[in-house]
């Protein structure tokens, strides 16, 4: 489980020129694994596809109005379990620290509930817990699979893989409370957001939201591993 759920991760990062060049790489490693059954792999053809054939600005702008610019498609996850309550401040200290304690160190610009950083968290993991990990919010990847399938995005297919290796039928209360959680769209305090925050460039690969950087390095260290295990 573990190469599948570094490509997953990879996949919801913002696009890059890395990601582009290598995209066939993380297609051979899904495969390879075989955690995804046939149908998973093929849910994930066209947004591989769109990888690798479109333009790096449109695959770019694309991420950008679906994830930066909707609350409703938030990659952090809390965003859909307490809003803007309080109680996700705590939430947050509390999964940094259950990071901690499994060794996992995060960069100082990531958030612990960030979609890519919790796979790579849970790939960490054995796959029995790997597994039960993704279950906790498997309700959060139902309803963003279901609100990306109505857009018609290709990143559907990640959060449909997502709920298919949780292994749980996510409950319809829990997903009623996240479209209740989940904050109104408001347009205007995302443009106030992106006015107010300071222009940088950088050509590392990262995005302003966070996330894994190197990932093909990752997926290619994940593939040494297995290769030494199967010959050892």
């Amino acid at each position: 489980m573990k190469l599948t759920l570094r490509t997953l991760a990879a996949l919801l990062g913002y696009p890059s020129q890395e990601l582009k060049e290598h995209a066939g790489e993380l297609r051979i490693a899904i495969g390879k694994e075989n955690t995804l059954s046939a149908a998973g792999r093929d849910q994930l053809e066209p947004l591989l596809g769109a990888l690798e054939t479109e333009e790096l600005l449109d695959l770019q702008a694309a991420y950008s109005e679906l994830f930066d610019r909707s609350r409703s498609l938030s990659l952090h996850l809390f965003e859909h379990v307490h809003g803007d309550s309080r109680e996700r401040g705590q939430a947050m200290i509390d999964l940094g620290q259950q990071y901690l304690a499994s060794g996992f160190f995060l960069e100082a610009n990531e958030l612990p509930d960030f979609v890519p950083v919790f796979l790579e968290y849970a790939s960490c993991l054995p796959p029995a817990d790997a597994r039960e990990t993704l279950g906790q919010p498997a309700h959060v990847f139902a309803a963003l699979a279901e609100r990306l399938d109505k857009r018609q995005s290709a990143y559907a297919s990640i959060f449909h893989c997502l709920v298919m290796l949780a292994g749980v039928r996510p409950d319809a209360d829990a997903l009623a409370e996240i479209d209740q959680n989940t904050p109104a769209e408001d347009p205007q305090a995302i443009d106030e957001e992106w006015e107010e925050a300071p222009v940088t460039f950088n050509t590392s690969g990262a995005h302003e939201m966070g996330g894994p950087t190197g990932v093909v390095a990752k997926i290619r260290a994940s593939n040494r591993s297995v290769s030494r295990e199967a010959g050892a």
